[in-house]
């Protein structure tokens, strides 16, 4: 990936002139099936984007209590572009229920926002959204004339997941996964590896409108094929290797639910399921401040807060398996645990 970075052919992606940052582009809109694809710095920016080429001033966007573009990116639709968050509550699989987002959608009144998008997440906190379940999402959205947006920064993990019972590669379910919707938004770091971008695709207008707001939101960016030789080699090289991280995510759920009845742990732990890269588990707050501090002196670094959790007295850490964590790392955590859980306290 470095060396495809370092002899990246150069323009000006402003002017839409960058060979490599085109090739990227035409790549991946071929392979999910959509018109043209946008280069951006970050997720959050393409899903503002998104939503913001969709919806007006004035306008409403349905979304999941849990997604990131209601609630982990900094409030960006209602703050930059006026646009007015309708949350719903995710069932327990990951999903909205259709017939809350049924009920979501205004009448033609002037006393209510126009309801103009319908956003998905898939993954979402690692779970994986069905095929059939997509469709219906799409479906749903084109009877009511709506328009329907995916945040699929982790699109090609719940590719990876749903490939073998489909029978399809990797990419041919992704791009199955995203028929009938209008954008999607995909990450070209996180597993995949790049060190930075994402991609936002859609029609050839919709990525015309979204090339103007790009610029607007400071995304425009000038010998960007630097760092899109990183996301190209990623998509091509990359995408079936996910499955291994849903294996080692699968092994440290494994290991932790065995830890979950000894020592400290005892009554203590709740490990969360697993389907794909992203593992939760649960702890009391003192406890998991505890093996926090712990696991950071082995440089096993965690992301926890007590924020998700169900009740304010525990702590819900969040582990993720990417390319840069083994197996080996994963024996060697689950081999701190095991010290940790039968330590003094």
């Amino acid at each position: 990936m470095k060396e495809a970075m370092f002899h990246a052919a150069l323009g000006d992606d402003v002017f839409n002139d960058d060979p490599t940052t085109l090739a990227l582009q035409d790549y991946a809109a071929k392979m999910l099936g959509f018109d043209a694809a946008l280069f951006a710095p970050s997720g959050t920016q393409t899903n503002l984007i998104a939503l913001m080429s969709h919806c007006q001033r004035g306008d409403e966007a349905i979304v999941g209590q849990q997604w990131h573009t209601y609630k982990w990116e900094g409030g960006g639709m209602a703050v930059l572009g006026s646009i007015q968050p309708q949350p719903l509550a995710l069932q327990d699989d990951g999903t909205l229920a259709l017939q809350d987002i049924q009920d979501a959608i205004k009448p033609d009144d002037l006393h209510f926002a126009r309801t103009r998008l319908i956003v998905i997440e898939n993954t979402v906190g690692g779970k994986v959204l069905p095929l059939s379940y997509m469709q219906q999402v799409a479906a749903l959205a084109k009877a009511n004339h709506l328009q329907c947006h995916i945040d699929g920064a982790r699109l090609f993990n719940a590719a990876v997941a749903l490939a073998p019972n489909h029978q399809l590669s990797p990419q041919a379910m992704a791009r199955a996964l995203c028929q009938g919707y209008d954008s999607v938004s995909i990450c070209l770091s996180k597993g995949l590896g790049a060190p930075v971008g994402s991609l936002l695709l859609g029609s050839a207008d919709f990525i015309q409108r979204a090339r103007r707001i790009r610029k607007m939101l400071g995304g425009g960016m000038r010998q960007t094929g630097v760092i899109t030789a990183a996301g190209l080699y990623a998509l091509q090289h990359n995408i079936e290797r996910l499955a291994e991280d849903h294996a080692n995510a699968c092994l440290l759920a494994e290991g932790l639910q065995a830890l979950s009845q000894q020592g400290r742990f005892a009554g203590q732990l709740k490990v969360l399921p697993v389907q794909t890269n992203i593992l939760f588990t649960e702890l009391p707050l003192t406890l998991a401040d505890e093996l926090q501090r712990f696991l950071a002196q082995y440089q096993v670094q965690l992301t926890a807060s007590n924020y998700a959790s169900a009740s304010s007295q525990f702590k819900r850490m969040r582990w993720v398996c990417h390319l840069d964590i083994s197996r080996g790392d994963i024996e060697q955590t689950l081999d701190l645990l095991a010290r940790f859980a039968h330590s003094e306290a």
